[in-house]
């Protein structure tokens, strides 16, 4: 995974031919057989790969000779890219403009400086060759009725404050801070598969 947190490299990624071609390219290929692929002109393919290219996206994996031609083989930089929040620094979201814990949109102003720094700390670590140290827990639950959701909001905090006032050292020397977060909210409901469509389908027709 790769963190975006150049603004113009961000606005490459986005474009709809530039994200098929990054998805396309997980599998390193040259531009004539990603044009064949997705039924693109080479050239139109080129010019978005040299984008990409510009913007460290994408790169030189290799090249081919084939007659009078070299083939260069290109290859995404990562499987997959999330876009920091420093790629628009003059609005990202900041939690202490308006910090309350029930809120939803406050909630997604942490979230969004957790990809921040996260993403600014994977920086650091690749350019410096070093492992990061970071833990994360995610699952599911479900509650019987709204008062034992508050319950268990409760326990957690009391939980989680007893741990922080156990461990927190503010006078150690050589130690480092580090941030928790920890958040609930309601499961989101993946998109249902539409069905296949055959040709006893209404309003369709072998030919469509």
């Amino acid at each position: 995974m790769a963190v975006i947190e150049d603004a113009q490299a961000a606005e490459a990624s986005l474009d709809p031919i530039r994200a098929r071609l990054l998805a396309e390219l997980r599998t390193p290929a040259s531009a004539a057989t990603v044009a064949a692929r997705i039924g693109l002109p080479r050239q139109k393919v080129n010019y978005h790969l040299k984008m990409l290219e510009h913007h460290g996206l994408v790169a030189l994996v290799e090249e081919r000779r084939k007659g009078n031609v070299t083939e260069r083989i290109m290859g995404a930089t990562a499987r997959s890219y999330v876009i920091s929040p420093a790629a628009l620094p003059g609005v990202a979201p900041d939690p202490a403009l308006a910090p309350n814990r029930v809120s939803a949109r406050w909630m997604l102003a942490v979230a969004a400086r957790l990809v921040n720094d996260v993403g600014s700390l994977i920086t650091g670590a690749d350019r410096a060759n070093k492992r990061l140290a970071t833990f994360a827990l995610d699952g599911e639950l479900t509650f019987a009725s709204a008062a034992d959701r508050a319950a268990f909001v409760a326990e957690l905090s009391a939980s989680v404050a007893g741990l922080v006032e156990k461990y927190h050292s503010a006078n150690a020397g050589g130690g480092r801070n580090h941030r928790i977060v920890v958040a609930l909210h309601p499961s989101v409901k993946a998109p249902e598969a539409a069905p296949p469509i055959t040709a006893g389908t209404p309003g369709r027709t072998k030919e469509q």
